[in-house]
């Protein structure tokens, strides 16, 4: 929920809880306090993480007010690094998790998290986001660390040569155990996008890995980088994941969608390919469907 109101004359001079607290009354001050800790708070269009902040006449205040319960904290050490150069770092985004900033929220997103890590590592460049993970999607994600790399990392994403793998359960088993979709998304909703036309062009390989108890698990590799594709195409062919609300899914405790492994070319021209292995709910989930979870696929390190 997104909160505005505009500061009067009378309240110019205090501080940014105190005022917000009269014009949004709803809201108690410790609320409001934990609104602009996490980075939910904006005057005249910029964050302000400061409570103490004083009012001027004719501000415009803005809240993202969310759930309490969708808050977590998130923190990596180097322990959580899976790799790590002069140029990049690799991570595992957690279930649940945004990537980068939202209305509602700065602290508890992946964004911030790096710009944590990278401070503690001595690094003041700020944190360049070049590719995302839906909030659902858990899985490896890439960290330019300067902006040369960001430049080339960007420009390898848009010319296809960075190779992505994902999981994904889905209800069903596929007659076939490999097969492409080729087809344009556009976005047909406020947070919803579908195959159609006129749309961008979109390709996705698709392959068997296990099949269990009226389920699959299926290797993703998206050769287009179109929002959304992957969960987009699969609802295409009759094959939402599962877990994914907005695409018709079969129910399940999480998305069942998990960036395993990606490779990029490095500074040198090196090939650097990188895995996520699936958290273990991912893992007990595919069990429950008889997915065996012991084979290669799932192991960190795994090239596929």
């Amino acid at each position: 929920m997104i909160l505005k109101n505009v500061v009067s004359a009378d309240l110019a001079g205090k501080r940014l809880d105190e005022g917000a607290a009269q014009l949004f009354p709803t809201l108690s001050k410790s609320r409001i306090r934990k609104i602009i800790d996490v980075g939910g708070c904006s005057v005249n269009n910029a964050m302000v993480r400061v409570a103490s902040r004083k009012l001027q006449d004719g501000d415009e205040i803005i809240l993202g007010v969310m759930e309490p319960e969708r808050f977590q904290d998130l923190v990596f050490t180097p322990a959580d690094i899976l790799y790590e150069d002069h140029d990049v770092l690799a991570i595992s985004k957690p279930v649940g998790i945004n990537s980068q900033r939202t209305p509602y929220q700065l602290k508890g997103t992946v964004e911030y998290a790096i710009g944590v890590y990278l401070r503690s590592e001595g690094i003041e460049e700020p944190v360049r986001i070049v590719h995302r993970l839906d909030r659902g999607t858990s899985g490896l994600m890439l960290f330019p660390k300067n902006r040369t790399s960001a430049a080339r990392l960007s420009s390898q994403l848009h010319d296809g040569e960075v190779e992505k793998r994902y999981l994904a359960l889905v209800k069903g088993v596929p007659p076939q155990s490999g097969w492409l979709v080729d087809a344009p998304i556009a976005k047909i909703a406020p947070s919803r996008y579908g195959v159609a036309t006129p749309g961008k062009g979109a390709q996705t390989e698709f392959r068997v890995v296990a099949a269990g108890a009226d389920a699959a698990l299926l290797e993703a590799r998206p050769l287009t980088g179109r929002t959304h594709q992957i969960r987009v195409h699969l609802e295409y062919d009759a094959l939402p994941i599962m877990g994914d609300r907005v695409y018709g899914g079969a129910k399940a405790c999480r998305m069942m969608l998990h960036c395993l492994a990606m490779s990029f070319l490095d500074g040198h021209g090196s090939r650097v390919s990188v895995s996520a292995p699936p958290d273990s709910v991912f893992l007990e989930v595919c069990r429950e469907f008889g997915i065996d979870t012991e084979t290669e696929i799932f192991r960190k390190g795994t090239v596929i």
